[in-house]
């Protein structure tokens, strides 16, 4: 394991879980990667104070971060009038836990997208005066129109880019299915920005979709989730926002370089989500490939490489990858490597060794597993394909049990009734409530980690 820590940035760390012994003619290698970033200085959104009480970055000096929040204000917001109500207060909650300096706007949105604050195509420094213009504004806020969320991306996009900082985030709300562009206006709109900033998106009551919310927050490498009620959107607001505060760096990509003759099969990231990554790779120079992972705060994150490599020999053994955390250095320069961690692979008779698999990589499997036999068993369940239904959502009760995940076997029981977890035997429920179908679908990638 290689450290690397810079005042700048948080310390990273990696290490690799893997069962590195392949039987005679063996050839793929699979392994679990943590990387944790720990020390960046974060306050996880509470403002730090200097001797004078002001408030101040980690580092002391200016805040390197943008926000833009994005409120849906289309007609259907008014019905019923709490989820306006709700998302002004969630939007003014968000604002009050702006770092001083942070720079930040508020966008309307609707078939179109429209400056709430602090307007003229430009961002305004968070401070207690323009945080209470900021909230004067909202109040403002009307609802009216239709729903185009590629337009909303693009201005927030424009806007994040009016700053000269290191991290750019959004946040999006909206509550219902986006009828005003086509998908593939909205899938234009998501590649232009991937890479730019990232976004955590909401969906608010039941009227919207959970693919659409759920693509953008994983085109944009942020969150997804419903709020059901709009009751609990300014806590849900507050955290959002508190995350995003926490953030220290920004475009860390992680790279895996092979050998000649090994490919990639994939890489996704595991944990706290399950998100593939594979399609998002981007060369960097000789058998070398870059995965976007986003902006980092003190946090740790799960990755599962699977590599396919020549077939050595018995008692041979290679380097099959090295899996490295990269910083893009400012001007173009060569980036700056933050810590890495190699995965290895050894040819053997031994079929005790070559047969065990690693705690980590079958748990993550399994993970994987879980989060695809729920979501296509809800479309069976949508299609009327009770038996597949059935025989999916089983499987997902089965797995989320297996591996202790007690969130997602709670979303499942509302569902299904379980009449055996152990074995996954379920019944459909007769009746489900919308908001327990959407969340469960909108919670179906989150995972667990291994059990110690």
């Amino acid at each position: 394991m290689a450290n690397f820590s810079k005042s700048t940035v948080p310390r990273f760390s990696v290490e690799v879980y893997q069962n590195e012994y392949l039987p005679e003619g063996g050839r793929e290698v699979h392994a679990i990667t943590t990387v944790t970033a720990t020390g960046g200085g974060t306050s996880g959104g509470r403002p730090l104070a200097d001797a004078a009480g002001k408030s101040v970055d980690a580092h002391g000096g200016a805040p390197d971060a943008a926000v833009v929040i994005m409120v849906d204000a289309s007609g259907s917001m008014e019905y019923p009038p709490t989820k306006m109500r709700g998302a002004r207060d969630a939007t003014a909650a968000a604002i009050d836990t702006l770092r001083d300096g942070v720079a930040f706007a508020v966008v309307a949105g609707t078939h179109q997208a429209a400056e709430v604050y602090p307007g003229g195509g430009r961002l305004a420094q968070a401070s207690p005066a323009t945080r209470a213009r900021a909230k004067e504004a909202l109040r403002g806020l009307r609802s009216g129109g239709g729903t185009a969320i590629g337009t909303w991306l693009r201005l927030a996009d424009r806007l994040l880019y009016s700053a000269d900082v290191a991290i750019r985030h959004g946040i999006l709300l909206t509550d219902g299915r986006n009828e005003h562009e086509s998908p593939e206006e909205l899938r234009a709109a998501l590649d232009a920005c991937a890479g730019r900033f990232t976004c955590d998106a909401r969906g608010v009551g039941t009227d919207w979709e959970v693919k659409e919310v759920t693509g953008i927050a994983s085109a944009l490498l942020g969150s997804a989730d419903i709020v059901a009620d709009p009751a609990g959107l300014t806590a849900d607001f507050t955290r959002m926002m508190e995350t995003a505060m926490g953030k220290e760096v920004a475009d860390v990509a992680l790279r895996v370089w092979t050998p000649q003759g090994a490919e990639i099969q994939y890489v996704k990231q595991v944990a706290p989500t399950v998100e593939d990554l594979t399609g998002r790779r981007t060369e960097a120079g000789p058998r070398a490939g870059d995965y976007p992972t986003g902006s980092w705060g003190d946090e740790s994150r799960d990755y599962h490489v699977c590599v396919r490599v020549p077939d050595a020999g018995v008692g041979r053994e290679m380097l099959a990858a090295r899996v490295a955390l990269v910083l893009p250095a400012p001007g173009g320069g060569a980036p700056r490597t933050l810590a890495q961690g190699l995965v290895r692979a050894v040819w053997t008779t031994d079929m005790a060794a070559s047969t065990q698999i690693n705690p980590q990589v079958a748990h993550y499997t399994g993970q994987a597993e879980l989060a695809r036999a729920i979501q296509s068993g809800l479309d069976a369940r949508k299609s009327g394909d009770v038996d597949g239904a059935t025989a999916r959502l089983g499987r997902a009760v089965q797995l989320a049990s297996a591996s202790g995940n007690e969130d997602t076997a709670k979303l499942l029981a509302k569902v299904v009734d379980v009449v055996d977890a152990v074995t996954g035997t379920v019944r459909l429920k007769a009746k489900v409530a919308e908001a327990d179908e959407m969340t469960l679908e909108t919670r179906s990638t989150k995972t667990v980690r291994v059990k110690k």
